[in-house]
């Protein structure tokens, strides 16, 4: 005779629990270690959500950091406009991701599982796998 039943889902976490594995993931690298282990304590699917973006804007971050490196070395042999240029390009990158960021925190506060703007759906699709 085989079981061939679906295991249960796991018990649902304290909402405080929940929502502090969701904030964490969006605090720096270390922030997103200790969600990810908060998280493989109990899973929750708020917790799922913010590891999944979390996770996405910390690739981007890495991948857009060494396209601003190249530009800026690119653009560094054109004088005074070049400079420019590239402060211009750093700043804007930073300020996006600072803004997604806020975003994602605020989100995650507000027990919110919205995809962060322009990015978010990508997120999902590209990680929605990950940390289930």
């Amino acid at each position: 005779m085989s079981d061939t039943s679906v295991p249960p889902p796991p018990p649902a976490a304290p909402a405080g629990e929940d929502k502090t594995a969701a904030i964490l993931s969006y605090i720096t690298l270390i922030g997103f270690i200790i969600a990810i282990i908060m998280h493989n304590g109990k899973k929750t699917q708020l917790g799922t959500f913010h590891l999944q973006q979390a996770l996405g804007l910390l690739v981007t971050g890495i991948v857009g950091c060494i396209v601003v490196m190249i530009c800026s070395v690119i653009l560094a042999f054109i004088p005074v406009l070049g400079w420019i240029l590239s402060m211009v390009i750093s700043l804007g990158f930073w300020i996006g991701m600072l803004a997604l960021m806020i975003i994602g925190i605020i989100n995650a506060v507000n027990g919110a599982s919205k995809p962060l703007p322009v990015v978010g759906a990508m997120y999902q699709k590209w990680f929605g796998k990950a940390f289930v």
